[in-house]
């Protein structure tokens, strides 16, 4: 057995229960070879009567087959694929989808002919499966509603109208060891020299020496503080005298101020679907518990965690084990 084969059959065995409960497609009408008289057991969904006679059959597995829409629902559920219709039964993800669902088919077969399925351990799993599978549909459902082109324009021109612009410069500076440094810096600029020059060949800033010294737009908080009051200070196309900071001599000149550019749609738009996509779930969880009241009997937390004003933590919120008789509490 290859690694590959081991590593589908242990896929194979892991996704059985979820076979049982809605796994892949039944089999055709008529080529039914289950059982003596070809019945199907009752409540197991994967070799129930269904026609396909409209779906591309991939494989054929005793009396049930397993169609290309169900391989390419498969590795979209198993994150292998985005788009399941440009997954053609030539890509090698699709092969071996197909293979891993083949094996998967093999093993809930057997367990179908041991009557697996009757063991109350196999009904408990089948149950869990069942109603995961409904909740997970249920929600996908609810977040395809929620998440539209349309809502995730409102988010963006709603949290564009919110946040505000921020003021940016973009600057470019020399770094020196000593304030006699920066003095002559300040002093061969202010007689004509080019600063990007002058950058090259005496500033200390490896990151911005060869690039002119430019650093590139920043705000007041994404540059050391000292840097910012001085840069934030001086005028466009101006020189500032020499400053120090934690780095040593500095002289900078502001080449461009401007308001923050705000985002593309593109560039934020995982985020406003994460967004979306959670305050869906979260809306649909709200309407659920009114209409269906919950009371939580087992693994409650302490009292003190419950309450919706914070208090202190009281000895009486704590569980302790009853004294024994004939001792003294501490």
């Amino acid at each position: 057995m290859t690694v590959n084969q081991a590593r589908r059959l242990l896929v194979a065995a892991a996704m059985i229960t979820t076979a049982f409960a809605g796994g892949c497609s039944p089999q055709d009408t008529g080529d039914s070879q289950l059982g003596e008289a070809g019945s199907t057991p009752s409540g197991l969904r994967f070799v129930a009567d269904r026609d396909v006679s409209q779906s591309q059959i991939a494989a054929r597995v005793g009396g049930t087959v397993i169609t290309v829409e169900d391989v390419q629902r498969e590795a979209v559920s198993l994150g292998l694929t985005e788009t399941p219709q440009a997954l053609l039964p030539t890509d090698p993800v699709f092969r071996d989808t197909l293979s891993d669902l083949i094996d998967q088919r093999l093993l809930a077969l057997e367990a179908v002919a041991r009557n697996v399925q009757d063991e109350e351990e196999a009904r408990l799993r089948l149950a869990a499966a069942e109603e995961r599978i409904l909740g997970n549909i249920l929600v996908e459902n609810a977040i395809a509603s929620a998440v539209t082109e349309d809502s995730v324009e409102q988010v963006y021109e709603e949290q564009a109208r919110l946040a505000p612009r921020t003021e940016e410069i973009r600057a470019r500076h020399i770094l020196v060891e000593t304030r006699e440094e920066a003095d002559e810096v300040a002093r061969l600029l202010a007689e004509g020299s080019d600063f990007g020059q002058l950058a090259a060949q005496v500033s200390r800033d490896l990151a911005t020496r060869f690039s002119g010294g430019d650093l590139g737009y920043f705000t007041r908080t994404g540059i050391l503080p000292g840097f910012a009051q001085v840069a934030f200070s001086t005028d466009e196309g101006a020189v500032s005298a020499p400053f120090e900071t934690e780095y040593g001599w500095h002289v900078l000149e502001v080449i461009d101020r401007r308001l923050q550019p705000r985002e593309s749609l593109e560039e934020v738009r995982p985020n406003i679907v994460r967004f979306l996509t959670l305050q869906g779930i979260d809306d649909l969880l709200e309407v659920l518990r009114e209409r269906y009241p919950v009371t939580r009997v087992a693994g409650r937390a302490p009292s003190a965690l419950r309450t919706t004003e914070p208090s202190a933590v009281t000895p009486d919120d704590i569980d302790t084990p009853e004294e024994a008789p004939g001792q003294d509490a501490p």
